[in-house]
């Protein structure tokens, strides 16, 4: 059950939105992305890989090279077995696959989860794009609502965050989620190898766990999810109405009944461990984004797992991280 802390606004303008999105894009430039700026010193390479590999250099077989890698003809030629030596290519494409359905409009504190979806997105899009790197989004609300072809540059940023903040903002139930809809219309909409992210707080009809596993299949896919601390235990309030907002159920709750509290944290845990094991089970990273998180330190944790990812791939990891233990907010 999903509340809605604050009465519905009315639909801005939508010269108001793009000026919000304006305003939401500078503030983040001037509050996080200098900071990361100087924490990261370049490691946004470390963010994903390219999807593209240069020819490097030519040199003799050895035991575990890919034999797909062999050219024949300078083996011929040397009557020696040669393989070709890459380079990978940076450039690449990320996509952003967004919930912006309406239980993300929830939040107990100063912000919603939906707030928190588009400042990290606006982060992660501006740093790659800053370094010619695309970006692209499908955007989910009732159904899947918008594909935002990939390009670079900042006014692609901002009309991506000027898509977000009107795509299911209308305060209305539309019953629940579907979010293998929106991996299914992403698997047919990416025809090339890209960087996912799927921004949700996966409260969803249930069947999206395979969609993941095969989008994951072809592509470097990490889950986003969006969480508040009041949906995993509920607080002495009294008498609390709640009203989910997806389905428009309302139900009047005593929280003074230590009994349903403690009903509602064994739930509300079981979900969240059935919830993180088909994550691990669909093959992706998983970074979690709480309305109580700062945004610089998530975005910090996120390229730490990217960097330990990499360590481990060429296996130069050393060996106090061989067997990492959780990061918080960050799940392998």
């Amino acid at each position: 059950m999903k509340s809605s802390p604050h009465e519905p606004e009315k639909p801005a303008a939508p010269e108001a939105v793009a000026g919000r999105a304006e305003q939401v894009l500078r503030r983040l430039e001037w509050t996080v992305i200098r900071r990361l700026d100087g924490l990261l010193q370049g490691d946004y390479r470390t963010l994903m890989r390219g999807a593209g590999l240069d020819l490097a250099d030519l040199r003799e077989y050895q035991h575990h090279d890919d034999v797909r890698h062999i050219d024949w003809n300078v083996t011929a030629r040397l009557q020696q077995t040669h393989v070709r030596v890459y380079t990978e290519d940076r450039e690449m494409t990320a996509w952003f696959l967004l919930d912006l359905s309406p239980s993300v409009d929830f939040g107990s504190g100063a912000s919603a989860k939906r707030e928190v979806s588009a400042g990290f997105v606006a982060v992660l899009a501006r740093l790659l794009t800053r370094h010619g790197n695309r970006v692209g989004a499908l955007l989910y609300g009732s159904g899947v609502e918008a594909v935002i072809p990939a390009r670079s540059g900042r006014r692609h940023v901002l009309h991506l965050l000027h898509r977000m903040q009107a795509c299911g903002s209308e305060d209305t139930a539309q019953g629940q989620t579907r979010l293998a809809e929106l991996l299914q219309a992403a698997a047919h909409a990416m025809h090339r190898r890209a960087t996912v992210f799927v921004v949700s707080d996966f409260i969803s009809e249930p069947g999206w766990e395979r969609p993941l596993a095969q989008l994951a299949l072809r592509h470097e896919v990490v889950a986003v999810r969006l969480l508040d601390p009041l949906e995993l235990e509920l607080p002495d309030l009294g008498l609390v109405p709640l009203r989910d907002a997806e389905t428009g159920e309302q139900l009047l709750v005593d929280t003074h009944d230590a009994g349903f509290r403690r009903r509602f944290a064994r739930i509300a845990a079981q979900r969240e461990a059935d919830l993180r094991q088909a994550l691990a089970q669909a093959g992706v990273d998983t970074l979690e984004l709480s309305t109580s998180d700062d945004l610089v330190e998530a975005v910090v944790r996120f390229v730490e797992l990217r960097r330990q990812r990499q360590r481990l791939a060429t296996g130069g990891l050393p060996g106090h991280l061989r067997h990492p233990a959780a990061t918080p907010g960050v799940r392998p």
